[in-house]
């Protein structure tokens, strides 16, 4: 569609009625304002009025149109700042420096691996024979596409037998997937089409068939909210119509297994398994209830399952070694416990502590050959310990260097543990811990990158917040900064679904702004992960402002340090953290010079409406319920903004194919800043119309975004001139 026609044909056509509609074109120099029709809404006996609710029908000519015209005014305004050029340059020379690589995995002796190598604009999945064989390209998105559409990788998984690999694809990033199998030997692609994937799991039952959660085929009519509810796993063998494939586990399928229509259903198997293990959960809280059948069984027309733990086990991870279960627990210990149990027979009240709760929280474990490998987590510190099976003793892997060090790919059977050593100024590694010698060796999967950050350096700080809690923050900037208050700083913050925020990663597209005498600033406010369990509880649904009040607190702490001043301060969050960033400007407006909403779920109110909404329930609240609403409606950033409030400059971003949040969250946000702020500054509307939540984008979007936003913020945050 001719988008910039479409805005002059609406424009034309609301001339006559100017009185009642503003007009626009894409010729004026300010974006049109939004019309006001207040909708009334009644909860539990509270009126709330919504001035902007017909901007939540992005499917209204009126609506596409004012969208796009505020997308053409924030292209022309960014695109025009004096240092824009600048950032773009410098984004491009670091994020092309060197190869960029993630999500190892070995299978079968070979490694896996997405890689984007410098002269690249996807991920790439690569086969490796062995740490030092030949490589070769197994799926390259941009070949996929035939020049129609461009598609980006998400979900993947090799067969046991590393025969297969089955991927799932979305085309720009709009996160509707479509799941394919290639050959590994070859490459050859199947034929194999699988739509309305769900997710990231992809099972293996053998080396010909898989199991993969499925959409419902819905009308194109049908609610947005019901298109992620009523989820089926389904057993698929490779060849056959993928709508024939028997259902395994799921919403209906199993009528002795209650579940809601959220929740998600996945089965899951490995190599040496004599059965398969599903999980049912929420996808936003950390339990799951855990069921085995035999792998035989699968096929049968009704899947014998057995629970073998419940909900109330507050169980999150797991790990089979054996006639030998493992489990992952944070009942009665929010910072989580490792028990051992028979599998025959669980018997959870009885399981044997293996390694206890302690000050740092255990995320994650793996049940390897030799030993047990885990995962600590202190205040965004990672270190990875190995667990002897007899004597329980924990010795930490040793590190070539200071960093923060977690599991990945560890196939099941492996002597030893693959891990990898994450730094804020030295080039990420990836290691193999050879338990013979005691030692980490380097596997040269992660290249050292070239890119050189140790003109930085970073310090870690615990600020009081309102209540006196101590939170944890990372201050980064270059080595000899003067503390004078006058230094341009980006804070980002998130605190949601347990996720923590803090740990190292070293990240040379912060050079452009560090290499300027910007800071960056990365806090772990609650509802984030890291202090586990309780410090997620204590920033979800009812507990929520503790997020933004531990925000707060920490740009308290910056300005009273002299780090910066609330003129020189920017604060940036995306998704969930838009409830972060919204709340903090509505509450504390002359605290900060600037802020940017990415992909923000700003008004909570509403959020049940999107497809995504109900799942997200558990870790927000609902509306249904009294106590939901009014932790929501504390929350919902886009009803606390008021009239003639000096707000600071907003840049909100969004990607037009979102299917986790819907993009009029940005847009109604938009509408109701313009209409209230008093101070002066911008609000823009950043829209792109080949991008969804994020994960889909290419290198190219991202350098043009991030050099957006860093040439917005520094416009409204740089130096005073001396």
């Amino acid at each position: 569609m001719d988008w910039t026609r479409l805005v002059q044909s609406v424009a034309r056509l609301m001339l006559p009625v100017c009185a009642s509609l503003p007009c626009f074109s894409t010729a004026q120099t300010d974006p049109p304002k939004a019309r006001v029709d207040n909708v009334v809404d009644e909860y539990h006996g509270v009126k709330i009025t919504d001035p902007y609710r017909w901007l939540e029908d992005l499917k209204s000519e009126e609506v596409r149109a004012w969208m796009k015209a505020h997308a053409v005014h924030a292209e022309s305004v960014l695109s025009g700042l004096p240092q824009r050029d600048d950032f773009l340059r410098r984004l491009k020379e670091v994020s092309s420096a060197g190869a960029a690589v993630n999500a190892i995995r070995h299978v079968g002796g070979q490694f896996f691996f997405q890689r984007r190598a410098p002269d690249e604009n996807d991920f790439r999945i690569i086969v490796r024979e062995g740490l030092k064989g030949v490589e070769r390209v197994l799926v390259d998105p941009t070949k996929l596409g035939e020049g129609k559409k461009r598609y980006s990788i998400a979900a993947w998984s090799v067969s046991p037998d590393a025969r297969y690999l089955a991927y799932s694809i979305s085309a720009s990033g709009s996160e509707d997937y479509e799941l394919r199998v290639v050959e590994v030997a070859t490459g050859r692609d199947l034929g194999e089409r699988i739509e309305r994937f769900y997710g990231a799991a992809i099972g293996w039952l053998d080396g010909r068939s898989i199991l993969v959660q499925r959409r419902r085929q819905l009308p194109e009519n049908a609610p947005a909210v019901e298109r992620d509810q009523k989820l089926v796993t389904y057993l698929h063998r490779l060849g056959e119509n993928p709508e024939e494939a028997k259902p395994v586990f799921g919403y209906g399928i199993n009528p002795d297994i209650p579940g809601g229509i959220d929740m998600l259903w996945q089965v899951e198997t490995r190599p040496g398994w004599d059965f398969a293990v599903a999980t049912m959960h929420t996808g936003v809280t950390p339990e799951k209830e855990l069921f085995v059948a035999p792998l035989s069984a699968l096929s049968d027309r009704v899947v014998p399952w057995r629970k073998i733990v419940r909900f109330e086990d507050k169980v999150s991870e797991f790990d089979i070694r054996g006639d030998e279960l493992y489990l992952m627990s944070f009942r009665n210990t929010p910072r989580y416990t490792l028990v051992r149990t028979g599998l025959a027979k669980p018997e959870l009240a009885r399981a044997e502590t293996v390694v206890p709760a302690g000050e740092a929280v255990l995320t994650a474990f793996k049940a390897q050959r030799d030993a047990l490998y885990v995962t600590t987590l202190d205040g965004g510190n990672y270190r990875t310990w190995r667990v002897d099976y007899q004597t329980k003793r924990a010795e930490p892997l040793p590190l070539p260097h200071p960093g923060a060090a977690y599991l990945v790919a560890n196939e099941q059977g492996t002597e030893g543990a693959y891990f990898q050593l994450n730094s804020w100024t030295r080039s990420r590694a990836h290691y193999w811990f050879n338990p013979k010698t005691g030692r980490a060796e380097p596997t040269q999967l992660i290249p050292p990158h070239p890119i050189d950050m140790s003109g930085m350096e970073f310090v870690n700080v615990k600020v009081r917040s309102h209540d006196g809690v101590m939170v944890p923050m990372v201050i980064i900037h270059k080595k000899g900064m003067v503390r004078d208050g006058n230094n341009p700083t980006l804070m980002l913050g998130y605190g949601a679904y347990g996720i923590e925020n803090t740990s190292p990663v070293f990240n040379p597209r912060s050079l452009p702004w560090l290499e300027r005498g910007g800071v960056f600033v990365w806090t772990g406010v609650r509802g984030g992960g890291e202090y586990g369990e309780d410090w997620h509880q204590a920033g979800k649904e009812k507990t929520k402002p503790n997020t933004w009040k531990d925000f707060i607190a920490c740009a308290e702490y910056l300005i009273r340090e002299k780090f910066t001043s609330a003129r020189h301060l920017g604060i940036k969050g995306e998704s969930a953290g838009g409830i972060l960033i919204s709340n903090a400007i509505a509450e504390r407006p002359q605290l900060f010079g600037a802020a940017i909403i990415g992909v923000g779920m700003n008004n909570t109110l509403r959020y049940e409406t999107m497809g995504n909404g109900p799942g997200n329930v558990p870790q927000f609240g609902s509306i249904k319920t009294e106590e939901g609403f009014r932790a929501l409606l504390a929350m919902d950033g886009y009803h606390k903004i008021a009239p003639n409030v000096k707000y600071p400059a907003v840049l909100l971003t969004h990607g037009i194919n979102d299917r986790r949040v819907d993009a009029w969250m940005s847009s109604k946000s938009a509408a109701r800043l313009l209409a209230s702020t008093t101070s002066g500054k911008p609000v823009l509307l950043r829209i792109d119309y080949d991008a969804g939540h994020g994960g889909g984008s290419t290198e190219d979007q991202r350098n043009a975004q991030q050099a957006d936003e860093l040439a917005f913020l520094w416009q409204q945050l740089r130096r005073p001139a001396t």
